[in-house]
């Protein structure tokens, strides 16, 4: 009895000790940005990014650990392995290829102007020049507008996240924002605050600066998550978990390539 006893005791431990080592993947997130990020009114996240990234830590085996970053040190804190990937709705724009290693993409959502119902405003630089145009730090979207309106004349005034934009918009303080055209829609243009507010003009696809979709960052040597994530992807889109999480978010595609 005494041995039966002992083997089930060790058994227990052996199985405890297992789940203590089980891989992890720890993912940095910047959660102001909904649908793809954001936090509930619990604290916890919520978003398309965070049920995707706890897909692929289900398909893999591995738990999953998000960390919370600002975005503007995204990249730096991933080099300084606070975290493992990035996944934070990232652009992959040919500068941060020079940084990081990109997944394969994970979707393809276009930019775009938001700005007060009936005023004549386009996204462009001679319909913008003289007006504020508010943008989040560390975003393609600042880039784009500092380096392509903002030496146009346009006033780009950058800040810490694109929650902390919409109520200077409301509030007249800016004339318009560049943001994720999905994120914008799916979350302001259907909040109460968002109400007299709406896309104008074309949406923006310029693959200099807003790259070809959007990826899970990694640092260039790590080889093993980026196999990890890509093959756990790969059978995400083939058992058709990636339609249904994306359908939970999205009325329309997500899941385009530029030039296809």
């Amino acid at each position: 009895m005494k041995k039966i006893v002992l083997s089930a005791v060790l058994l227990a431990c052996a199985f405890s000790a297992s789940a203590l080592t089980q891989p992890e993947l720890r993912f940095g997130v910047d959660p102001t940005f909904p649908p793809f990020e954001s936090k509930a009114v619990d604290g916890s996240l919520q978003g398309f990014d965070i049920d995707l990234g706890n897909a692929i830590c289900a398909q893999a085996k591995v738990k999953c650990v998000w960390v919370q970053t600002g975005y503007d040190g995204i990249i730096p804190a991933l080099k300084a392995r606070k975290f493992d990937a990035i996944l934070s709705a990232m652009s992959m724009t040919p500068k941060r290829r020079e940084q990081v290693a990109f997944s394969d993409m994970l979707y393809n959502t276009p930019s775009a102007l938001v700005t007060k119902k009936g005023n004549a405003l386009q996204p462009e630089a001679a319909a913008l020049k003289g007006k504020i145009v508010g943008v989040a730090q560390g975003t393609t979207q600042e880039t784009y507008a500092k380096e392509v309106w903002a030496r146009q004349g346009v006033q780009v005034v950058s800040y810490p996240n694109q929650d902390e934009i919409y109520p200077d918009l409301a509030s007249g303080r800016l004339d318009a924002t560049l943001t994720s055209a999905a994120s914008a829609e799916t979350g302001f243009l259907k909040s109460p605050q968002g109400q007299d507010f709406a896309i104008s003009g074309d949406m923006l696809y310029d693959k200099q600066y807003f790259g070809e979709g959007i990826g899970i960052g990694l640092r260039k040597d790590d080889t093993e998550n980026l196999t990890l994530i890509n093959n756990a992807l790969a059978e995400l889109h083939k058992n058709g978990t990636y339609d249904q999480l994306a359908k939970k978010y999205f009325s329309f595609s997500v899941y385009h390539k530029l030039d296809q």
